[in-house]
């Protein structure tokens, strides 16, 4: 039993930190060194949708029909640290973005492959997911903000190396998902229809009213997921790096690590999931996070690198509260709420709607109000969209939370 822990706490520090090594500096390096501007920077990072849409889909239906999750899990990070590899030295937008597409092509799907695997392995041991799951998932985090502040420390934040770095976890995590216990696939019936023979079944959640709505909300808050991975360090180190009486400051010098604050709140956070859920149920816990989002957002909006670093830092804060109680605990619903033929599948649903079509709209929008408003009012028309978006999931998002559904030993 302590051994599966261990072996699941490894692969998520390598999965997250494998993300955590670019996505937050990569618009610091696009809009200083390259000079992108807005628009080119938030295509970067809708790659990370444009993958979603379909590849964590596609991966979930591979992994739940033929292939063990885990042995495709190794596959993806193989393939997608190739590409990252190639990426590095590219300084031209179009084979720049060309190279980064195909990497998250095959890392993004990687995200659900790794909970279905820490899914599977826990259910296989007799540990329930939604109170052994969140210890486990914590150690991702963990790995992201190491990351996150060696490549700070490193001097990599405005250099290809962050890319090299990040091709390099991706190798050594490829090769480690390979030993990791096996994930059943399901066999294939007799007279099944073609939907369960593809492993689509997943899709007819949509007829499910609760589902629909809440995969909708999904998608909308999803809209907020990537927009401070774009723009944070790009704001914090190229425009107040340019003032004067900025230049020097910890923030501007050391964006990743005061960024990192946000991921060491991350930490924190997915250990009262299981007390939250448990206590208050999906719906509150999620209008939670969206509140945290609109502070997220309206902080950074108000804060600044001198006098203003304290809302910086509670900007950072709470994005712990708004990231895990959306992403982990929704991620939990989902498993939950789906049979275990098509769990892996619906996983890849969950990706699509909020790191797909969600991240997709969010960071291309994002990249425009940059260019057309400029800092820091682009933080207030972020932090204004998250408060419509709470204001509607309240009002139409039903859900009845009765603590007895969730298993006693979750406190």
């Amino acid at each position: 039993m302590k051994s599966i822990k261990t072996r699941l706490i490894v692969m998520n520090f390598l999965q997250y930190a494998i993300w955590g090594s670019w996505l937050i500096s990569l618009g610091a390096y696009l809009g200083g060194e390259l000079n992108f501007s807005g628009k080119q920077i938030g295509s970067f990072f809708a790659t990370m949708g444009i993958a979603s849409l379909f590849m964590p889909a596609l991966m979930g239906i591979i992994a739940d029909r033929w292939i063990q999750a885990q042995k495709l899990l190794g596959i993806c990070h193989l393939v997608a640290g190739a590409f990252m590899v190639i990426a590095a030295p590219q300084t031209t937008y179009t084979l720049l973005y060309a190279m980064i597409l195909c990497s998250v092509l095959f890392y993004m799907p990687t995200i659900s492959l790794s909970n279905s695997v820490a899914y599977s392995s826990l259910t296989k041991a007799r540990l329930d997911t939604v109170k052994h799951f969140p210890p486990i998932r914590v150690w991702g985090t963990v790995g992201f903000i190491c990351a996150m502040i060696l490549v700070d420390l490193l001097g990599f934040t405005k250099t290809p190396n962050q890319l090299y770095f990040s091709a390099t976890l991706s190798f050594i995590l490829g090769i480690y998902a390979f030993t990791l216990p096996q994930c059943e696939t399901a066999k294939a019936e007799k007279n099944q229809s073609w939907v369960d023979a593809m492993g689509l079944r997943a899709f007819t959640l949509f007829k499910e009213k609760k589902m629909a709505v809440f995969f909708i909300f999904c998608m909308l808050l999803g809209v907020s997921l990537q927009i401070t991975n774009a723009f944070a360090n790009d704001y914090l180190t190229n425009h107040f790096g340019a003032m004067d009486i900025y230049q020097g400051t910890f923030g501007v010098e050391h964006a990743n690590i005061l960024i990192s604050l946000s991921q060491l709140s991350e930490t924190l956070c997915i250990l009262l999931i299981p007390f939250f859920l448990r206590r208050f149920g999906i719906k509150i816990v999620m209008l939670i996070s969206m509140v945290a989002w609109v502070l997220r957002f309206g902080l950074l909006g108000a804060g600044n690198p001198g006098s203003g670093v304290w809302m910086l830092i509670l900007s950072m804060l709470v994005y712990g509260v708004a990231f895990d109680f959306f992403n982990i605990s929704g991620s939990l619903y989902v498993d939950q709420e789906t049979s275990p033929s098509i769990r892996s599948s619906a996983q890849g649903v969950f990706m699509i709607m909020t790191n797909g079509f969600g991240a997709l709209i969010g960071s291309y929008a994002a990249g425009y109000v940059v260019d057309h408003i400029g800092w820091p009012n682009s933080w207030y028309i972020f932090a204004g969209y998250a408060l419509v978006v709470t204001l509607l999931f309240a009002i139409i998002f039903k859900h009845k939370h009765d603590p007895e559904e969730l298993p006693d030993k979750i406190i």
